[in-house]
């Protein structure tokens, strides 16, 4: 497919009048009804009116391959005879590899995301559309690619205009961003979508597992309920933004529903024809060739049928051509009318809608959330506008379900209210930046600030006296355990120190000491965490010939502090018995 891709997307009326009547063609032959499944069948099966792509696409709308599926049903099995291929049956097939791989996407987002009911049939079907199942199945044992699959760089010629944003890392190209692997995500997408699916440490969009898992997550993303024919019309349409390939990739998952088989890597076939050269492709089934071409085969045209005889006899007669031309078409206006504006069309600019502080521990999710509003030049709130939410930056924060990017329509009162923040581990400012889909309007930014785990209590889990003889071993080790706000306060940094006294919190130079790697006397003890339960146990405790009472002092990040006596005493010598008195 590497080879095709150099040509340009032609989105004309000529390819688009072609896959009309293409599908319309199909559609008149396959009778509607309800398959096995008991969804509606893909004749049936029109796109929800207000199904529309969440944000630039997971291809950035790049070319795909628009070969419809076969009239026939395909067949389960294929038979193992040596008679004549069942028709459909090559077009069904699936590579070993490649079908494998969908199904272990679909087991994985059963568990991960049971909510979203997706079918490995529809990545199989976006899998035919984008790559040909990966050029016929063209991959290594382990999944990937045997030749890299890159869309046409999007330079804005043709195509999305998207400037490098990968350096040429998966593409090879550090000006423009190409579609890339079996799957087609272009390098910003796969940045936060892509998956390590085949646990070999990378996320790699070349190899069939990682990139149909992350395809899944894609799909899956928003809480979206792919066994709702809405949602269903939103993961795809936000996978690539057009109508026609909507129905298209609809086609080829009705199509799989009702059964495929495997084939073995590197045989499946091919598609032939993409909608960046429809001009070059074989016509569809209904597309109407030039008078007077011969049809496919050589044959020659039919004749035209004489004109009918006038009423009342006289023969046939020719219409006369007029003599001149007429300057437009017959009811067309000189100029086509503008199309209305769209509310996307009337934003001017973003403003904050009262988003509180944000501010959460490492590991929490954020209480407040991020609200936006829409609004025209002269202020007023601008309903059903898509703003899309990108967290930017070196963090590991993230909107709940793992997405740095979040797409959200406005309410009547033009207010689009991001998905909650989860603080990742990483502190400090994280930045939401909030932008209007489909408009060049100044974006908003947003500032999240993400603290140290702390705690504002410490308790010892135990009461046991914690006493020593002078150079011996304390018996008991100190644990404790931290909480903030009465819940487990996990992970907090803690320090632990033998101070010189309540009112002198520096290090003692004398009395119980903790041992270091080498067994040397340590006083303080630094990086320090606090575990999944919010427990705390200190090493053991050596006390020096210094006798007396000392203090062990433990602080955490937030403030919670734990003081803690120790003796060191020299064991207690029993008293001789008096002498007995001298008999009288």
């Amino acid at each position: 497919m590497a080879a095709q891709f150099g040509r340009r997307l032609c989105k004309g009326a000529a390819t688009t009048a072609v896959a009309a009547v293409a599908v319309a063609a199909l559609s008149a032959s396959q009778a509607p009804g309800v398959n096995d499944h008991g969804r509606q069948a893909a004749a049936d099966a029109t796109p929800s009116p207000d199904a529309s792509a969440s944000d630039g696409s997971a291809t950035g709308n790049s070319p795909y391959y628009t070969d419809l599926p076969p009239l026939n049903s395909p067949s389960p099995s294929p038979s193992t005879g040596t008679g004549p291929t069942t028709p459909g049956t090559s077009e069904a097939g699936i590579p070993a590899t490649v079908l494998d791989a969908y199904k272990k996407a679909e087991a994985a987002l059963r568990d991960a995301k049971p909510g979203c009911n997706l079918p490995w049939q529809l990545l199989a079907a976006i899998g035919r559309v984008e790559s040909g199942q990966a050029r016929g199945g063209r991959v290594n044992a382990e999944g990937t690619t045997i030749s890299p699959i890159l869309g046409p760089q999007l330079d804005g010629n043709g195509f999305a205009l998207i400037k490098d944003t990968d350096n040429g890392a998966y593409d090879g190209n550090s000006t423009y961003d190409q579609a890339v692997g079996p799957m087609q995500f272009i390098p910003s997408t796969w940045a936060w979508a892509g998956r390590d699916a085949n646990g070999d440490g990378k996320k790699d969009p070349n190899n069939i597992y990682d990139a149909a898992l992350a395809a899944g997550h894609y799909l899956c993303r928003f809480d979206w309920d792919l066994s709702d024919q809405k949602d269903l019309d939103r993961a795809i349409l936000s996978y690539n933004n057009s109508r026609e390939y909507l129905n298209l990739v609809m086609r080829w998952l009705e199509y799989y529903r009702k059964g495929t088989h495997e084939v073995p890597d590197g045989t499946g076939t091919l598609p032939g024809n993409r909608s960046d050269n429809g001009a070059g492709a074989s016509p569809g089934p209904s597309t109407p060739r030039t008078p007077g071409t011969p049809a496919a085969g050589g044959s020659k045209p039919k004749p035209s049928p004489p004109a009918p005889a006038k009423p009342g006899g006289g023969g046939t007669t020719k219409p006369k051509p007029p003599t001149t031309p007429p300057a437009t078409p017959p009811d067309s206006p000189s100029t086509p009318p503008s199309p209305p504006a769209t509310p996307t069309d009337t934003v001017h600019h973003l403003e904050d809608a009262g988003t509180a502080k944000l501010t959460a521990m490492a590991g929490d999710t954020f209480t407040k959330r991020i609200s936006t509003r829409a609004e025209t030049k002269a202020g007023k709130a601008v309903g059903k506008v898509r703003i899309r939410f990108t967290i930017v930056g070196d963090t590991d924060t993230t909107f709940t379900g793992g997405e740095s990017v979040a797409t959200v329509a406005t309410n009547s009162s033009g207010v689009a209210v991001a998905p909650a923040l989860q603080a990742g581990e990483k502190t400090g400012d994280v930045t939401v930046r909030a932008t209007v889909v489909g408009r060049m309007v100044a974006g908003l930014d947003y500032t999240a600030t993400v603290t140290e785990r702390a705690a504002d209590a410490l308790a010892r889990t135990g009461d046991a006296a914690l006493t020593c003889a002078p150079g011996g071993e304390f018996a008991n080790q100190v644990e404790v355990k931290a909480t903030y706000k009465g819940a487990v306060a996990d992970g907090v940094a803690a320090t632990a120190t033998l101070i010189k006294s309540a009112d002198d919190p520096t290090a003692n130079d004398k009395g119980p000491f903790f041992k270091d790697a080498d067994g040397k006397a340590v006083r303080t003890l630094t990086g320090l965490k606090t575990d999944a339960k919010g427990l705390l146990k200190l090493p053991k405790l050596y006390a020096d010939d210094t006798t007396g009472t000392f203090l062990l002092r433990i602080t955490t990040e937030g403030g919670a502090t734990l003081t803690v006596e120790l003796t060191v005493a020299a064991a207690e010598t029993s008293s001789p018995s008096p002498s007995a008195s001298p008999s009288a």
